[in-house]
């Protein structure tokens, strides 16, 4: 069986140590070229020489998602190197400050939604005649705080909804292109983020870090905690032709911790 995603050029936006990396290993293990766009140089380098070690090219492009003029060098320097574009990503998140909503700061949810809607506006509207021209599919990455309505998470949950109406719209418009939209939805993702706050959790309660992470499992169905190439391969697979029929949907990816 031939890998899913086998010689396609896949870009991805907010490249990180935790699922940014995962959704780009993943990637290449499934076939694809990958192009790397985050702000930290250093860690698209250490991304991309993971990526070649698989035997995939890998391209690097120190991206600010916020800036148009940024964008379009990452649109010409995946098109320059690779001729053709036939997946995005739009991974790239900024969490504004967890706080009750009558008391969060306007400018911090306005810096949010920059980076978590309209970032991922411009960039699909960027590549969306390139992808066009190859039938290929764009995935928002987006959040299980679309489930639940928690004190102090209401600004996140805003621009995350806003980033969900999106998509759907996109799929709307970008369908008769060729082009499919959807979104992957995780819930907690076991990377180093989170194990560093359940350790910071464990020392403020004096309980050993394992114990906070059985208490948070045994509230999901599978009782684990979904890590990032878990989420990384529902990518790859609404990225894939095995999802060819498959758009404007929302695929939540967190081990039954909310059912939608």
């Amino acid at each position: 069986m031939r890998p899913p995603l086998e010689d396609r050029v896949v870009v991805i936006s907010g490249v990180g140590p935790g699922l940014g990396r995962g959704l780009a290993l993943r990637c290449a293990a499934a076939g694809a070229d990958v192009v790397l766009a985050a702000r930290t140089e250093a860690r698209l380098a250490e991304v991309a020489e993971e990526i070649t070690g698989l035997g995939r090219r890998a391209t690097a492009v120190p991206t600010d998602v916020t800036d148009e003029a940024s964008c379009e060098r990452l649109v010409e320097t995946a098109l320059n190197v690779h001729g053709r574009v036939d997946g995005l990503v739009n991974n790239a998140f900024s969490i504004p400050p967890l706080t009750d909503l009558c008391e969060a700061d306007q400018d911090a949810i306005r810096a949010a939604f920059e980076v978590n809607v309209l970032a991922a506006l411009r960039l699909t509207r960027l590549f969306a005649a390139d992808l066009a021209d190859g039938a290929g599919s764009v995935v928002m990455i987006n959040s299980a705080v679309l489930r639940h309505s928690r004190r102090t998470f209401g600004a996140y949950k805003m621009s995350k909804a806003a980033l969900l109406a999106l998509a759907q719209s996109l799929s709307t418009e970008l369908g008769p292109r060729g082009v499919r939209v959807n979104t992957v939805a995780p819930g907690y993702i076991w990377a180093d983020s989170l194990k560093w706050y359940f350790d910071h959790l464990a020392r403020e309660r004096g309980v050993p870090p394992r114990q906070v992470y059985d208490e948070t499992a045994a509230t999901i169905d599978l009782r684990r905690l979904p890590e990032p190439d878990e989420i990384a391969d529902a990518v790859v697979f609404l990225l894939s032709p095995l999802a060819r029929a498959v758009t404007g949907q929302c695929l939540d990816v967190n081990g039954g911790e909310y059912h939608h």
